[in-house]
């Protein structure tokens, strides 16, 4: 998926987006650290959740836009060469 954020409204003003955090909102996970498993509180990001009261528009685009980065050899795919 792509994500898109508008930074300004309509009159070409930047949105104060700290307003629209949730400061209530949090999730805890499990992670390795340094080979020990431990748990973490974490505060969620722009994609799964953090932007409150935000309008969300969603709209499909082609699957070739699509042309993630997991590994350094992903770069040298032909969709990374343009």
């Amino acid at each position: 998926m792509d994500i898109v954020c508008a930074i300004k409204n309509y009159k070409s003003e930047k949105y104060d987006l700290s307003e629209f955090i949730d400061k209530d909102s949090f999730f805890t996970s499990v992670k390795n650290y340094k080979g020990k498993e431990i748990k973490i509180l974490e505060l969620p990001g722009l994609w799964n959740g953090a932007m409150a009261n935000w309008n969300s528009v969603f709209v499909e685009v082609p699957a070739d836009t699509f042309n993630p980065v997991k590994t350094v050899n992903d770069l040298l795919k032909e969709s990374h060469q343009n």
